[in-house]
């Protein structure tokens, strides 16, 4: 892609639940600071797009894990987008790293004051139900552009018509420096196709390992059971 084709700005849609795009994150800071991309983070809900049949939507239920922890993060951004990242990377480390349950409302306010935030900030976003509003206007964008999970990188354009978007990159060991660098070279790279839909590399037994000893803090802290739909 030429110098004036390439993309100064990402929308990155994530639901802190999920493992993969907390590892893609760090990627994604790593390219914002290196190369001065601008990233807009927003949400998806994998309880929404996963839920059976009969079940509550998470906008019915008092407190819905990923739902409510991406309520939180929607009034901090309305605030200051820069607190909507903090509180994503806060609670994604307390979950995938740390082992900790933020999905709890009082883990969540005792992230928030480990931020040096009010922790009624967590009371707050539910009790404005618009919060709910905000968090499902991005979910369902990335429904209406064919997307189906996270991490999904939307690059706009004029209006959502003209966007593209990837779903990934998934990976456990996110690149830092120069290699950072050139995976973001390659990310572009795609846009350059819209018709390449897939490129995947099979797992084996080592990987599945060592995919799971990277989960294994969520593994242990999670309380919910996991889905895994086919790619359409």
């Amino acid at each position: 892609m030429t110098d004036a084709s390439t993309p100064t700005r990402v929308d990155f849609h994530f639901d802190v639940i999920c493992p993969w795009a907390y590892q893609t994150s760090h990627w994604m800071r790593e390219v914002r600071d290196r190369l001065g991309l601008e990233v807009d983070w927003r949400f998806f809900s994998l309880e929404e797009v996963n839920r059976l049949e009969g079940k509550k939507h998470p906008w019915e239920r008092e407190w819905s894990y990923g739902w409510s922890m991406m309520r939180v993060g929607a009034l901090l951004k309305r605030e200051d987008p820069e607190l909507n990242d903090a509180w994503y990377l806060k609670a994604g480390t307390a979950l995938h790293v740390q082992g900790r349950k933020p999905h709890e409302p009082a883990v969540a306010r005792a992230l928030l004051a480990e931020m040096d935030l009010d922790p009624g900030i967590v009371d707050e976003a539910l009790a404005d139900e618009t919060t709910h509003d905000d968090v499902r206007a991005d979910h369902e964008r990335v429904i209406d552009l064919g997307g189906w999970g996270v991490p999904t990188l939307v690059f706009p354009g004029a209006d959502d018509d003209e966007s593209l978007k990837l779903f990934g990159p998934v990976l456990i060991e996110p690149p830092t420096g120069e290699a950072a660098d050139r995976l973001w070279a390659l990310v572009l790279g795609w846009l350059e196709f819209p018709q390449l839909y897939e490129l995947q590399r099979p797992k084996t037994p080592n990987d599945l390992a060592a995919i799971g000893e990277v989960f294994r803090p969520y593994l242990e802290a999670r309380d919910w059971n996991a889905v895994a739909n086919p790619t359409p």
